[in-house]
């Protein structure tokens, strides 16, 4: 039996998406019959590490790397590994962004859109692009459902940017772009903090809640989404949800700008600077059905849910 270790922490800073990815990988790892362990922190993302618990996988705050075969880092803090995995008997697996969490590793996973040459650090095997995206057993049943659905005669519309409490004037700012639009819909908000809710324009209707484990649900609904460019924004194309993306941060500029050029969705610019016509952008989004039929199967095709048993086969090659 295989013995994986998978190592991330989440956030009130830090977000919850590295433990999503984390969770995807149990899942597939479990259904293999492998012996998972998750350590690190699940701060702010304590509805995710739930799925820990109804796979049985223990959530330790450490674990040593003694006993294990793999080691999975999906960690941004944390520098050179490889040495001391190797030292212990086991394989390093490193989930990286860009150059984000990058560092010499026995598998280097990069499941960007659009990732960008590496240089030579030593490393083994690299699995670079979408196709290796971990997509979590709910968003492959969502995917599912979302099959056949009708959209609504008033648009369903998700805003999520992602765990962090530091977002809500970008919400705020993105809410009054959607009300400027003039049309009608009903906004679902997920968002931790208190955004500046705008007064709604006749038939539009907002409604404000935090993140929590409904998303998916909500996702299977939703018409047109608002997202960042990280995790969540891979969830939707999976799902093929048009969507309107954000750069929220400096680490999300290649996923933002490898999802718009292959099409995937519509850019609305970064927090720190919207888009000048994020309003127009949301209005075509809102009204166009060819745009969102576009988005939605470009989006679905590319991420097709089946990211985490690519890494998975390549472990098991490597053993």
């Amino acid at each position: 039996m295989t013995r994986l270790v998978l190592r991330a922490d989440a956030s009130g800073t830090i977000g919850a998406g590295h433990v999503s990815r984390m969770v995807a990988y149990a899942e597939r790892a479990v259904a293999r019959g492998w012996e998972v362990v998750f350590s690190g922190r699940v701060d702010n993302a304590e509805w995710l590490a739930a799925r820990f618990g109804e796979l049985a996988v223990p959530v330790v705050p450490s674990a040593p790397f003694d006993g294990f075969d793999v080691v999975v880092v999906d960690h941004y803090g944390l520098g050179e590994l490889r040495e001391e995995v190797n030292r212990a008997g086991a394989l390093l697996v490193s989930v990286e962004d860009d150059v984000f969490g990058r560092r010499a590793a026995d598998l280097v996973v990069d499941c960007g859109f659009a990732p960008a040459p590496r240089p030579d650090d030593g490393s083994g095997e690299l699995l670079r692009g979408v196709a290796y995206a971990p997509m979590r057993d709910v968003v492959r049943a969502a995917r599912e459902k979302r099959h056949g659905r009708e959209e609504a005669v008033r648009p369903h519309v998700t805003v999520v940017l992602g765990g962090g409490t530091e977002w809500a004037s970008t919400v705020s700012a993105l809410l009054y772009a959607l009300r400027d639009t003039g049309l009608p819909f009903v906004a679902d908000v997920l968002v931790r903090g208190e955004p500046v809710v705008p007064e709604a324009l006749p038939g539009q209707e907002f409604r404000v809640q935090p993140p929590g484990p409904g998303l998916l649900d909500l996702l299977v609904e939703t018409d047109v989404a608002v997202s960042a460019a990280g995790v969540t924004l891979l969830e939707l194309c999976c799902l093929g949800v048009p969507t309107g993306v954000v750069k929220l941060v400096d680490n999300q500029e290649t996923g933002y700008r490898g999802a718009l050029g292959l099409g995937l969705a519509a850019g609305l610019g970064s927090a720190a600077a919207l888009d000048d016509d994020v309003v127009e952008t949301l209005r075509t989004l809102l009204s166009d059905a060819e745009t969102r039929r576009r988005f939605s199967e470009t989006a679905s095709s590319v991420v097709d849910g089946r990211g985490v048993d690519r890494v998975l086969d390549a472990i098991e090659r490597l053993g």
